[in-house]
């Protein structure tokens, strides 16, 4: 383990002090009105807290009945999600009386062992995330509560505020200060007293919209389901200051109007979002309901969205990751999946990537962000970017493609992506390169990728690796991670693979003969599972002898699948646990 940096120690002497300071604030008495809860959570999860399968930060602890301040935290990032209180949302979604008596008891719980600054959850974010979940489900909460507890509660909210309030500068720029600042400006409207806070944060939030937001709409770490957190927190905090009265910043309205579009060309088909970069696909509805509240109607360009190309016809969606990888502070959660895509049949998800693995601990972590997790090719076995050798940053990307092409056009019948990225310029002196064309009816999607050397520098770079992996060649893999609910089996003699959605729709996969085709296990890092579901996924295997190779392949729906098709079948519910 590394030593904790001196900033980091002086950070959390800081925060200790301002913490303490602000137990000594007067309190609020009461909400100024009954809040309306915004934050969305998942039953399932609230169903697996309910079963006591707690699990946080990549850590699954059983403890059937115990109180949660009473297991001991496997290791920080544990001990922050729990701090966090965005559990709260998962059992306000299950709702019921047991899920209300845990929600109750875990809170008061904690204002009685960390109310007065103690613990680590005393943190700029860890904080306005918390306001946020208090406030929203207040409701929930104080049913049924005793003058005594109600009064314990807001005494509680006004002091974590005016923490808030000395504290919100600390929080790193990016979704931890948006997450602050909305918390204080809810704070500010929500809370009897609390008026003061509201100025400072409206004008903060305003700077960081116009320094956190580029000008098509994205952010750093393009992260598209954090992206969608910060629409959120956006939409939450301008409806707080409308209902107070007070004019959201022009900023703030022109982030809005940025993030709109850019989210809607990270949509695919079936309302989820695209899983790159450690986002996943977002709750059902969560991102259409977001762009209602918004009131933005506009929709992206023709270019790309965030570093992301957007292919769509008829009921098929195709989202390709299309720019390098995020770079410094923002690539500690990035993915190296420069080129791969994802493709969805109007509500059912049939190429993926795994996914973002820290739900499940540190190793899925580490595995989900590297090329083979994702839908493209694979060149000897490594990752188009590599995770740093800096022992101070330890999870931030390096090595990464920097020159990566990307163009958008027609095509005869259709749509087409052409694409390229260097990342294994330097070890093989090849350039990858990657052609996707849609029909226009959505029913094909014919693809092409190449590993190519383009001049004299890239053939001798070649050569050298060429002759180290004699007699074969380079191997290379393009890999296509199939959805768990995906049927797949190897057809026609093992030269396609059917595949079987739950729709009813059926889909050929088929490639020419450079490579060989196999069904292979896989995995799927689904954040509201226990554990990873186990899936498939397509293999076309091969070997680099030549300065240019080529692969062609096509993903078509069978002839007998109707145009139209009514699919209404509902997904199984997820299980409370795994075995």
């Amino acid at each position: 383990m590394h030593p904790e940096p001196l900033s980091a120690r002086w950070t959390r002497l800081r925060n200790r002090l301002a913490a303490w300071r602000a137990v000594l604030s007067r309190p609020a008495a009461a909400l100024v009105s009954q809040p309306e809860p915004r934050s969305i959570g998942h039953i399932a999860r609230g169903r697996q807290l309910c079963a006591g399968n707690l699990l946080f930060g990549g850590h699954l602890v059983e403890a059937p009945g115990a109180m949660l301040w009473d297991v001991p935290a496997p290791d920080a990032g544990f001990a922050r999600e729990a701090h966090g209180f965005g559990w709260l949302d998962d059992l306000a979604a299950v709702g019921d009386a047991a899920a209300r008596a845990r929600a109750q008891a875990w809170l008061w719980e904690w204002i009685a062992r960390y109310g007065r600054g103690h613990g680590p959850g005393w943190t700029p974010d860890l904080a306005g995330r918390r306001l946020i979940r208090w406030i929203n489900h207040a409701i929930f909460l104080l049913r049924g509560q005793p003058p005594e507890a109600s009064g314990a509660f807001f005494r509680s909210l006004a002091q974590q505020a005016e923490f808030l309030a000395r504290r919100w500068r600390a929080a790193a720029p990016g979704f931890p200060r948006f997450e602050a600042l909305a918390g204080l400006i809810q704070a500010g409207v929500s809370l009897e007293g609390m008026e003061h806070l509201t100025g400072e944060a409206r004008a903060a939030l305003a700077r960081e919209c116009a320094a956190g937001i580029d000008a098509g709409g994205g952010i750093p770490s393009r992260n598209p389901e954090e992206l969608l957190e910060v629409f959120a927190l956006l939409i939450w905090a301008a409806h707080d200051l409308s209902e107070a009265g007070l004019a959201p910043d022009e900023a703030h309205w022109r982030a809005l109007e940025r993030i709109a579009p850019c989210l809607r060309a990270l949509r695919h088909a079936d309302g989820g979002l695209a899983r790159f970069h450690g986002g996943g696909r977002g709750l059902d509805g969560r991102l259409d309901a977001a762009l209602a509240a918004s009131g933005v109607k506009a929709r992206a360009g023709t270019g790309l969205a965030m570093g992301y190309a957007r292919l769509a016809h008829g009921r098929t969606s195709v989202i390709v990751d299309a720019s390098p990888p995020p770079t410094g502070a923002a690539s500690e959660g990035a993915h190296a999946s420069t080129l791969a895509f994802e493709l969805t049949s109007g509500r059912r998800p049939v190429i993926v990537s795994c996914g973002a693995g820290a739900r499940f601990g540190p190793e899925w972590r580490r595995a989900g962000r590297a090329t083979p997790s994702h839908s493209t090719l694979v060149l000897a076995g490594g990752s188009s970017a590599r995770l740093s050798d800096d022992r101070r940053h330890p999870d931030r990307l390096s090595e990464a493609p920097r020159d990566v092409q990307a163009q958008i056009t027609r095509a005869p019948d259709g749509i087409r992506f052409e694409g390229g990225h260097d990342g294994y310029l330097r070890g093989h002196g090849l350039t990858h390169a990657r052609r996707l064309d849609l029909a226009a009816d959505g029913r094909t999607l014919a693809g092409e990728d190449m590993l190519l050397s383009l001049d004299e520098a890239d053939k001798r770079r070649f050569d050298r690796a060429l002759e180290a992996a004699q007699p074969q060649g380079v191997p290379f893999d393009i890999r296509f991670h199939l959805h768990p609910d995906v049927e797949a089996s190897l057809d026609m003699g093992g030269a396609a693979v059917s595949l079987l959605l739950r729709s009813g729709e059926i889909w050929i996969f088929r490639a020419d003969g450079g490579a060989s085709l196999a069904l292979q296990p896989s995995v799927y890092l689904e954040k509201t599972r226990l554990k990873p579901r186990a899936t498939r996924q397509i293999a076309l295997s091969g070997h680099a002898t030549g300065y240019a190779t080529r692969i062609r392949w096509s993903l078509a729906k069978a002839q007998e699948t109707p145009v139209g098709i009514r699919d209404v079948a509902e997904d199984a519910p997820a299980p409370v646990a795994e075995d």
